[in-house]
Parts: C-alpha cells; structure tokens; sequence
C-alpha cells in the first residue's frame, strides 16, 4: 500500500510542476524518478516516448502510464495517470475562472511570456538530453539524420518520418547472417 501512495505522490508532484507538455517534463523525470527514485532510465524514458509518438494522447500521460504500470501493473498505470493530470486539471479549472478578467492585464501577458519563455528553455535542455541518449551508433546517427532532413528539409508528416525511421532502423540493425551457417535442409 505504502509504494502505491508513493506512487500517486510522485506523480502529482510531477503534475504539478510540468508545464509546456510532453518534452518539457523530461528534466522532470530525469531529476524524479531517474536520480531520485531510481524507478526508471533515460533509456527506458526515451522508449517510453517513442512509443507515446505512435500512440493517442498526450505523450506527457501516456508516459506516466508506462511508469506507474512498471512500477505496480495496472493499478499503478492507473493511479501514475489520474495523479499526473489531477494538478493540472485543477489548475485549468482555476484559470478558467479568473482568465476572462485578468488576461489582459499587462501584469499576466508578461507573466506568459515569461512562462513561455522557459518553456522553450526546458524542451532545448530535453533535445540535448535525448541528443546524448540516442547516439550509441553511426547506425543511430543515420537514423536521425534521415528523420530530421525529411522532417525540416522536406516537411513529410511525422507519421511517415516515424515509419521511415522504423524501416531504416530494422534494415540497419538487421542482424547479419553468419558466414558456414547452412539453413535448414
């Protein structure tokens, strides 16, 4: 019962404190449950994101999901979730009562700016993050070489780029067949 309260507590910490979604939450996770907890690595949060690419919903969620049923099956998946997204939906509920009133007030324009501001911050540090994670390999280099020509060269959706990545990573990392091994007769 004990990790199970740990669990909903972690996660609406983390709820709590990510703002500008999905990528911004990674210095989150990775001070949280990576450093902290010990729960996960950076190569499992970054499995966890290429899987919530491919899946619907919002990405910051869908990971939460993936930690909580690691941590503690179903159950887990299931409270990491409803606990992730509880400190934003009461935010937005208590936003949505005062927003009318006060959004054009210089004070809260510039608050905005601000907060983008670091958001933008936050998802740069993520992008050095996930930079360093992922190259173990000319193979993986290749891989995102092609992902971002044909994402910022070329415009293709990123449903393709993520198939593209998907093929030009079996193909790469196909394993070859060894030399006087004879199929079956």
């Amino acid at each position: 019962m004990k990790a199970y309260f740990e669990l909903i507590r972690t996660f609406i910490k983390i709820g709590a404190v990510t703002f500008g979604g999905g990528y911004a939450m990674v210095p989150v996770l990775d001070r949280e449950l990576i450093r902290k907890k010990g729960w996960i690595t950076m190569d499992e949060v970054m499995d966890y994101y290429t899987i919530a690419q491919v899946t619907p919903g919002i990405i910051a969620v869908n990971v939460s999901t993936f930690v909580g049923y690691k941590r503690k099956g179903y159950l887990g998946g299931v409270l990491a979730t409803l606990s992730f997204i509880f400190p934003g939906l009461l935010l937005m509920a208590v936003i949505s009562l005062f927003i009318s009133r006060f959004a054009e007030y210089a004070l809260v324009q510039h608050a905005f700016a601000g907060i983008r501001i670091a958001v933008g911050a936050l998802i740069l540090d993520t992008v050095l993050k996930l930079l360093k994670g992922f190259y173990k390999s000319i193979k993986s280099l290749v891989i995102f070489a092609a992902a971002f020509a044909l994402s910022a060269l070329f415009s293709v959706s990123p449903v393709y780029v993520v198939i593209s990545a998907a093929v030009l990573g079996w193909l790469l990392y196909l394993p070859k067949p060894r030399a006087g091994k004879e199929g079956p007769s």
